[in-house]
């Protein structure tokens, strides 16, 4: 008997495919098809703090376009004040009213405070768990790596005092050291991290002359980052490993999940492939592990880890240069024929 469950940041899970945060999961009719698809957790999609000041600083603008056009007029509505994350927290408790499976919100923050006030705001809601954003874009070349670094370990120094359900860091990989922060972050006691987050890049249209900003998936190749994190932190650290980029079938779960992850996360196969996909994924998952006898996924987890693997080169730059050895092998293969 497949028995597909584990757990993630302390969170027992029917099995380990995640649905990620995105767009797809602000409808509620769209909640209860990945549910019955098969998904054991849904990430809601983040509150931005930077998107929030925006809608404020606009209905301010639009509150006071009119005001003293007569000398007796100062203003031309009552006071009337924006009213936050109120919205977002509303469709929060709508979503976890309707799922049986766990809700996961998720927060991107820009000032420290903020932080703090929406982590309570949103564990007062009534999820499961909690998702932060961490990133940094490089804009100035003033800013070294390491304040950037202890700038966020402070900011998760202040949510772990206020926190009271389980909570994940979601990072990019840009750090000199990804292993390090992860190291110092779950000595804090962060539950599970997710490899990686996915960070928009802008783009240039050459006949407009205009900086554009498409919207764009991810690739299967895109998990080839995550899972070589995920392999050299198998049992390094406490918390849970999620490879959440280019995750789009069983076989990519399975192999993350050899190199350590618990679970994963997907979204870019399901704007793809519609939400009923889960259920398709989860069959693959279960096709391999019947073909290799595994009962459970701590029967293959971390199988092909740094940890595990025979290999030395197999989680090293130097196996780059191996590669480069077998170059005419690579030459002949590709090459048009």
């Amino acid at each position: 008997m497949i028995d597909l469950k584990t757990s993630y940041m302390g969170i027992e899970l029917k099995n380990p495919v995640i649905i990620g945060a995105s767009n797809l999961v602000t409808n509620l009719e769209t909640l209860k098809q990945l549910e019955i698809a098969g998904a054991a957790a849904i990430v809601y999609k983040s509150l931005f703090e930077e998107q929030i000041q925006l809608e404020e600083l606009e209905f301010d603008e639009e509150l006071t376009t009119y005001n003293e056009r007569h000398a007796e007029m100062l203003s031309l509505f009552p006071e009337m004040k924006h009213a936050g994350p109120k919205e977002h927290l509303m469709k929060l408790k709508q979503a976890k009213e309707i799922l049986t499976i766990p809700l996961i919100a998720s927060l991107n923050c820009v000032n420290e405070d903020t932080w703090v006030d929406y982590v309570e705001k949103i564990q007062d809601s009534g999820v499961d768990g909690l998702e932060l954003n961490f990133y940094a874009v490089p804009k100035d070349l003033s800013i070294e790596g390491q304040s950037i670094e202890n700038e966020q370990i402070a900011v998760l120094k202040k949510i772990k005092n206020k926190i009271k359900i389980p909570y994940s860091v979601k990072l990019s990989p840009f750090y000199s050291n990804p292993l390090n922060v992860i190291s110092k972050m779950d000595q804090l006691g962060v539950g599970a991290f997710v490899l990686f987050n996915k960070l928009f890049q802008p783009d240039i249209n050459v006949d407009s002359k205009e900086m554009i900003f498409p919207y764009n998936l991810s690739h299967p190749d895109e998990n080839r980052l995550a899972l070589r994190f995920s392999g050299l932190l198998y049992d390094q650290v406490k918390a849970s490993i999620c490879g959440g980029t280019g995750i789009y079938s069983g076989t990519d779960a399975v192999k993350m999940i050899l190199a350590g992850a618990d679970t994963v996360q997907i979204v870019s196969a399901l704007y793809k492939n519609k939400v009923e996909y889960v259920a398709t994924v989860l069959k693959d998952i279960e096709s391999y592990m019947n073909t290799n006898n595994y009962n459970k996924l701590d029967d293959f987890r971390g199988l092909l880890s740094k940890k595990s693997t025979k290999d030395p080169y197999a989680y090293k730059r130097a196996q780059y240069v191996d590669i480069l050895m077998k170059s005419d092998h690579i030459f002949n293969k590709y090459s048009p024929r």
